[in-house]
């Protein structure tokens, strides 16, 4: 997912809106309790913790509460953990964050797009959804602007996350009884 950043030198006006914070809600419950894994790159891991404390907050007010984290060094290792991880038939979902920036190096569009593809894959194999909070900007730059920005768009990245995995396990939960019940 590109995400675009104007340069700060050209202009500063540019403010993220802050993350939701309406009334409480009350989510639908699930009928079997829900284990999810959090699969978190540690590149830029101050960045990217911002999305897995926004998911774990959204998480429990969608009763999305046995939820297991696990670091990895980048977001290029997290498709292996997503897969090992599904395979175990512990969890019900699987989330990734991570960070893929313009090192130099190498095309960080080929890193962001081959993690996004096998991240499809693991999902399509097993069965297991997986959702993917992995961004990869068109520009970072390493100044406080740029990371103050991004920890801000990863909190809003965490809470859409927990919504999309939430909702689509209880989509998956009533469609799996749905077929059982001979209904669809």
């Amino acid at each position: 997912m590109n995400q675009m950043l104007q340069d700060p030198q050209t202009d500063t006006s540019q403010t993220q809106p802050p993350v939701p914070q309406g009334p409480a809600t009350e989510h639908p419950r699930f009928a079997k309790p829900q284990r999810v894994a959090f699969v978190q790159a540690c590149w830029h891991r101050d960045v990217v913790a911002e999305a897995r404390i926004a998911f774990m907050k959204e998480a429990e007010a969608r009763h999305l509460t046995h939820v297991d984290v696990f670091e990895v060094p980048g977001s290029f290792e997290i498709p292996l953990h997503a897969q090992v991880l599904a395979k175990t038939r512990r969890y019900t979902a699987i989330v990734a964050a991570g960070l893929v920036v313009d090192g130099g190096i190498y095309r960080h569009e080929f890193v962001a797009d081959t993690v996004i593809k096998a991240l499809m894959d693991v999902q399509l194999r097993t069965e297991v959804p997986v959702f993917s909070a992995v961004l990869t900007p068109q520009q970072f730059h390493e100044t406080e602007v740029h990371y103050d920005f991004f920890r801000r768009h990863f909190a809003i990245k965490g809470v859409e996350v927990a919504a999309a995995c939430a909702e689509t396990l209880l989509g998956l939960e009533r469609l799996r009884g749905q077929v059982a019940a001979g209904i669809v």
